[in-house]
């Protein structure tokens, strides 16, 4: 049965929320994307292009630009919020002081807050009244915007509290190039989606010292067994991490060339600043934030996560990033099992 086409607002004009709008206009939608930046979206509507984030692109026309929020959201029950972890509040205030209708409202930032220790979509709670969303949804996985502008396969997930909600996303974005699964546990896609971020800094750190990919694949695989073991004390599902939002996830920020935070990493393993490296990013890493929210998590539920202790001194206590790796190898002696059997609940 033919999707019924709606009015979508895309809240974030970066990279990723343009090309979310691109897979929802090839749907058929009316896409109202929003950003803050007047030639960036003077640009989108007259030329159809958003050159600072999606090189040699070319936009659907049925993307139009807003600076506008309040107009943004005329008419419009379902948003896409794409925009770093740290603006997630003040973009859900902005839209709670003015909104009438209850929202679906559907974010797909990848992070923890640190301090409070919340995932997003308990951000977005806590700042909207009840009263003006119908349900908060998650969309996550293994997803480079510049391959989904490309309009590359790509395979993505969708939770929520009710799962109702989360197939209503599925079906709003789901095509033959943009593949959506759902998945219940909302707590393990939000924290598989969050801390692969730190992993893939640290795949980034190794990459720039020139280990190779043996130590990669070591990286890689003992940052899953800490995600997990986090993941299950928060309450999140050992499945999901086998799953897109756990090693599709991992793998894909791990390995490309089109990752934030490895490309932070490499620069930082090469011996860059963390200061320099941000600073000559041009887009928000995700992973350094997240790494002081982990590093806190884990000293909340009592869980043993090496790689993030090790990647919390290298940003934030100065520590040599080859002295960091030095270390990780050095750890005691143990047993590969002990850790799978905490993750599975194996007696």
């Amino acid at each position: 049965m033919e999707q019924k086409t709606e009015n979508v607002a895309v809240i974030g004009a970066g990279s990723w929320g343009t090309a979310l709008a691109m897979v929802l206009a090839d749907n058929g939608h009316r896409v109202r994307i929003w950003g803050h930046n007047p030639a960036q979206i003077e640009e989108i509507n007259a030329q159809h292009t958003n050159r600072k984030y999606l090189p040699e692109i070319d936009l659907p026309e049925l993307i139009q630009g807003y600076t506008d929020l309040k107009k943004t959201l005329a008419d419009v029950k379902t948003i896409i919020i794409a925009v770093p972890t740290k603006a997630i509040r003040e973009v859900v205030q902005k839209i709670a002081a003015f909104q009438s209708e209850p929202l679906v409202i559907v974010h797909v930032s990848k992070g923890i807050e640190p301090d409070t220790l919340l995932r997003i979509s308990e951000m977005i709670e806590e700042e909207m009244p009840g009263e003006l969303f119908e349900d908060v949804v998650v969309l996550s996985g293994p997803s480079h915007a510049e391959e989904v502008s490309l309009r590359h396969p790509t395979t993505v997930t969708v939770s929520a509290k009710n799962m109702e909600a989360a197939e209503k996303i599925q079906d709003l974005f789901i095509n033959q190039n943009f593949r959506v699964y759902t998945n219940p546990d909302l707590i393990g896609v939000e924290i598989g989606g969050a801390l692969k971020n730190i992993i893939a800094l640290g795949a980034g750190i190794s990459d720039g010292l020139g280990y190779g990919d043996n130590a990669k694949a070591a990286l890689i695989t003992r940052g899953l067994a800490e995600i997990a073991r986090l993941g299950l004390k928060m309450g999140a599902s050992p499945l999901t991490f086998s799953g897109l939002t756990g090693i599709g996830d991992l793998i894909v920020t791990c390995t490309s060339v089109h990752s934030r935070n490895w490309r932070a990493g490499n620069m930082l393993g090469k011996g860059q600043k963390l200061e320099e490296v941000l600073a000559s990013m041009g887009m928000v890493v995700e992973g350094v934030r997240t790494t002081k929210a982990a590093y806190q998590l884990a000293r909340k539920y009592d869980v043993r996560m090496p790689i993030t202790d090790a990647l919390y001194d290298v940003l934030f206590n100065g520590m040599n990033p080859k002295d960091a790796v030095d270390g990780l190898m050095s750890r005691r002696k143990t047993h590969e099992m002990e850790d799978l059997e905490d993750i599975l609940g194996a007696d």
